[in-house]
């Protein structure tokens, strides 16, 4: 063989990959990013993969239709079932890499399989400084960083930033790669704006109804920037428990004719597609593809400067602005600045859908695929 020319084995077998499932009760965030690597990686890079996705609960809104993966389902009901069920299909595949979001769920996992020759993968989709919060998140975190780390192959994350404050957390010397979600497309017809349409500019936010995303922040601006901007709507899109106390909150603040609670449990575009500014207000993130998906349709972005991805992701002040994390008399601003700025930054709504397109699947899946190669320590 020529000196200088890279190994390709065209024989060797295709790598085995179990991805895991989050066992939660409603397909949204890293459940929808995990589905969509996977269905990539099975079409595009079938003849290097064998993928398989291993599901422990049932989930709401989970796609019916065929996957080009393997769909192993073993639904856990209980912590020990849980374990018994990851050592049971992991054992039953020579996999040459488990790949487990969030930290929690891998320590449990790679507890389940002591004594199996496994490599892992633990993929961050969170803030790991905001999910030991609790005692026993505190002591899974421990055995991480005690006994697991040692033992996981690599770290991805979806964030620069996120992969930066892991490894100064855990004293981490464990490889890295930043793996992006990838930004679904959407059917970007032309949709005239709230403000041509109705005479109103309308904000919209989209998100889990918890704490973490920060609605009742957005709230409390919109209920200072409608005294000053009348001509003004929110929509507020999504779904969680924190429902009651949002709708009473809205009531509080006397704002039931200018704001809307709606639910569009597959895709936001309805509420993207006749929308003028997309406001985030969470008060942490691991990336955003929420964020993502309002640039996707051309929207100007106003984001709270939480840990991790807004900054990352918002990079030219043509894409939206940054404002502090408590929102305030800044995020006020901010939203006053798109109400009478609208029209010139409209005329950045088709740099915002370029800029998107290098977080397309069709390029973030050779990303990915590069990733699970050296997490399994196979040639490229």
């Amino acid at each position: 063989m020529q000196a200088g020319l890279p190994l390709r084995d065209h024989s060797r077998r295709r790598l085995k990959v179990l991805y895991i499932q989050p066992g939660t009760s409603s397909f949204a965030g890293i459940e929808r990013v995990v589905d969509n690597v996977c269905t990539m990686l099975a079409d595009r890079f079938a003849e290097d993969f064998e993928v398989d996705v291993l599901y422990t609960s049932v989930q709401k809104n989970r796609p019916t239709q065929a996957r080009g993966y393997q769909v192993i389902d073993r639904v856990a009901h209980g912590r020990l079932e849980l374990m018994r069920i990851f050592r049971s299909v992991i054992k039953a595949k020579d996999y040459g890499l488990i790949v487990v979001p969030q930290i929690e769920p891998a320590v449990i996992c790679m507890a389940a399989c002591i004594g199996l020759k496994r490599r892992f993968a633990l993929h961050l989709h969170g803030n790991p400084k905001r999910e030991a919060g609790h005692l026993k998140a505190k002591i899974l975190f421990l055995l991480m960083r005690v006994y697991f780390l040692s033992r996981v192959s690599y770290v991805f994350g979806t964030s620069p930033r996120q992969l930066e404050s892991f490894k100064e957390m855990f004293n981490s010397k464990t490889p890295q790669a930043w793996v992006p979600n990838p930004v679904r497309s959407f059917d970007l017809s032309e949709t005239p704006s709230s403000l041509e349409a109705t005479g109103t500019v309308t904000f919209v936010n989209v998100g889990r109804f918890a704490f973490q995303k920060g609605q009742d922040i957005l709230l409390q601006a919109f209920s200072e920037l409608i005294k000053i901007r009348p001509n003004v709507r929110l929509r507020i899109v999504g779904y969680g428990t924190g429902e009651a106390d949002l709708r009473a909150e809205i009531t509080r603040l006397s704002l039931d004719e200018a704001v809307s609670i709606e639910h569009y449990p597959i895709s936001p575009q309805p509420a993207l597609a006749t929308s003028d500014i997309y406001v985030s207000t969470s008060r942490w993130e691991g990336w955003s593809l929420a964020i993502c998906e309002a640039l996707r349709f051309g929207l100007p972005v106003i984001s709270t400067d939480c840990e991790f991805g807004p900054s990352d992701i918002l990079v030219d002040d043509r894409l939206g602005r940054l404002v502090p994390v408590s929102g305030g008399a800044a995020l006020v601003e901010a939203m006053a600045y798109y109400c009478d700025n609208l029209a010139l930054e409209r005329s950045h709504s088709d740099y915002r859908k370029t800029f998107i397109d290098r977080y397309s699947p069709e390029r973030v899946v050779e990303i990915h695929a590069q990733a699970l190669r050296s997490a399994a320590r196979e040639l490229a």
